[in-house]
C-alpha cells in the first residue's frame, strides 16, 4: 500500500482515484453475446456456458432432485449459520415495511402511497472460485418479504454441470421459484430477454464481473431495471491510536482477498499506527489461500496520514466508499458526521464481514463512487411505490380553482374541464 503523508486537498482527488475500467473493447462481445442469447435462447445460453464455463449439460433448470441432493451436501453447521443469518436478515429487512399513511392534504383530498412487490425479479449469484450463497439471502430474502411472485437465480454451473450445494440450499430456503445453470453475459440475456426455459424478469439484481456488469448497464438501456451500477469491491477504514492494528489489517485483506481489482484505503492520523497496520498486513496476508489476489489488490491501494479526524471524515465523504469503517475514539458520534457510505461499521468490534453475512444489513451495495448517489439495496429495491388519491364533492369544491387556474396558464383546457364539468354538477 503507498503511504501519502498529510497531502494538500489539491491532491485529494488523485490520492483516491479508483482504476478505471475501459468497457469499449468488451462492449462488442457482450453486446454480441447478449443478441445471439435474444434469438437462440436456450441453445446460445448452453453453447456459451461450454465455451465459457466448460460446462456441457443439457437442462437449463435445476431439478427438485438435485435440490434435495444439495441439501444433503451442507453440513449441519453451515445449515445453522446460514440460518441465523436469514433471521437476522429478515428481521432487518421486515422492520422496513411500511404501514399505509393516509394523509389530508387539505379538507376532502386524501392521498397515500401503496407498496407493491416487483412482480418477476432475477438474481444473479457468482460461482466461480468464491460461490457467493450469502449474496442468495441479501437478495431473495427482502424479495420474498416484498411478495415478489416470481424470483429467479441464475448462477454459472461447474464443468460437470452442479451448482454448489450451498448456493441450491439457500435458495430452497428463501423461497426461490426457479433456479438455472446460467452464468456470465448470457444468464442476464436470458433473464432480460427470457429465453424457452427461463422467465423474462423485470429487474435484475447481484454483482458479477466486469462483463456482468456491463451486461446489465446495457439490458437498464434496453428497458430492464437492474439494482444499481455495480463496480470492484472497496473498503475504506478512519482510525486512530485507539484502534487495534492486528484488526484494521484484517479488515483491509478481507476485502483485498475479493478480486484484483478491489481497493481499499487507509485514512488515520497516527503515523505510528499505519507501520504497525502495515506491518501486521505483511504478517497476515501469508497465511491467505488467496494470498495473490489480495497482494494485487493492495498494489492499487493506499494509506493516507490525516491531520484530524474531521479532515479524514471529508476525504471519505469525496470517495464515496462502498464499506466505511469506523475504528476511532467516539466512532458512534463520529458516524453522525458521515454523509457518503455504503454501509457502515462503527467501532473496534463491527468487522465489515459481520455486514457481508449475518448483521442483517444488506451486503449489495453501491461501489466506484455510487454512493454519493445510490443507496445499497433494500426492500424498497424490490417493491413498485403506487401513489393513491381520493377527493370527496367537498374536496373537489376545495381544490377545484387551483387546478383549473393551472392548467388554462399551461394551455391545457381538457384538463380544466375535467374539473369544470364535475363542480357543474
Amino acid at each position: 500500500m503507498k503511504i501519502y503523508k498529510y497531502p494538500d486537498k489539491k491532491d485529494w482527488s488523485d490520492i483516491i482515484q479508483r482504476a478505471v475500467t475501459d468497457y469499449s473493447s468488451l462492449e462488442k462481445s457482450v453486446k454480441k453475446i447478449l443478441q445471439k442469447v435474444k434469438e437462440k435462447g436456450d441453445k446460445a445460453v448452453r453453447k456459451f456456458s461450454k465455451e465459457f464455463d466448460g460446462a456441457d449439460f443439457k437442462n437449463l433448470q435445476v431439478s427438485k432432485n438435485e435440490i434435495n441432493k444439495a441439501s444433503t451436501l451442507v453440513p449441519d453447521d453451515l445449515k445453522q449459520a446460514i440460518q441465523q443469518a436469514k433471521d437476522n436478515i429478515e428481521i432487518f429487512h421486515l422492520a422496513q415495511n411500511e404501514e399505509i399513511k393516509k394523509i389530508e392534504t387539505m379538507p376532502g383530498v386524501i392521498c397515500w402511497r401503496l407498496s407493491k412487490g416487483i412482480e418477476k425479479v432475477g438474481l444473479y449469484i457468482p460461482g466461480g472460485s468464491a460461490p457467493l450463497f450469502s449474496t442468495v439471502l441479501m437478495l431473495a430474502v427482502p424479495a420474498q418479504i416484498a411478495g415478489c411472485k416470481e424470483i429467479v437465480l441464475c448462477t454459472p454451473p461447474s464443468k460437470n454441470g452442479t451448482i454448489n450445494p450451498a448456493i441450491l440450499y439457500a435458495a430452497q430456503l428463501c423461497g426461490v421459484t426457479k433456479i438455472f445453470k446460467a452464468g456470465g453475459v448470457q444468464a442476464i440475456g436470458a433473464m432480460a430477454y427470457g429465453t424457452e426455459s427461463v422467465p423474462k424478469v423485470f429487474k435484475i439484481f447481484g454483482p458479477g464481473n466486469q462483463y456482468v456488469t456491463l451486461a446489465k448497464q446495457i439490458i437498464q438501456q434496453q428497458g430492464v431495471a437492474i439494482d444499481m451500477p455495480a463496480g470492484p469491491s472497496e473498503v475504506l477504514i478512519i482510525a486512530d491510536e485507539t484502534a487495534i492494528p492486528e484488526f484494521v489489517a484484517a479488515d483491509l485483506l478481507s476485502q483485498a482477498e475479493h478480486g484484483k481489482d478491489s481497493q481499499v484505503i487507509l485514512l488515520t492520523v497516527s503515523e505510528t499506527l499505519a507501520e504497525k497496520v502495515k506491518n501486521a498486513i505483511t504478517e497476515q496476508v501469508k497465511y491467505l489461500p488467496r494470498k495473490l489476489i489480495a497482494e494485487k489488490a493492495l498494489l492499487n491501494s493506499k494509506t493516507v496520514i490525516c491531520k484530524t479526524i474531521d479532515e479524514a471524515i471529508e476525504l471519505s465523504d469525496l470517495y464515496a466508499p462502498e464499506h466505511l469503517i469506523l475504528s476511532c475514539n467516539n466512532a458512534e458520534e463520529v458516524a453522525t458526521k458521515i454523509n457518503t457510505a455504503g454501509s457502515v461499521f462503527i467501532g473496534n468490534y463491527s468487522p465489515e464481514s459481520a455486514g457481508d453475512y449475518a448483521s442483517g444489513t444488506n451486503h449489495t451495495l453501491p461501489t466506484n463512487g455510487y454512493a454519493a448517489m445510490y443507496s445499497g439495496v433494500s426492500l424498497d429495491s424490490f417493491v413498485k411505490k403506487i401513489t393513491c388519491q381520493q377527493l370527496t364533492k367537498e374536496g373537489l369544491q376545495n381544490i377545484g380553482n387551483t387546478v383549473m387556474t393551472m392548467a388554462a396558464a399551461e394551455g391545457l383546457d381538457a384538463h380544466k374541464n375535467a374539473v369544470a364539468i364535475r363542480l357543474k354538477k
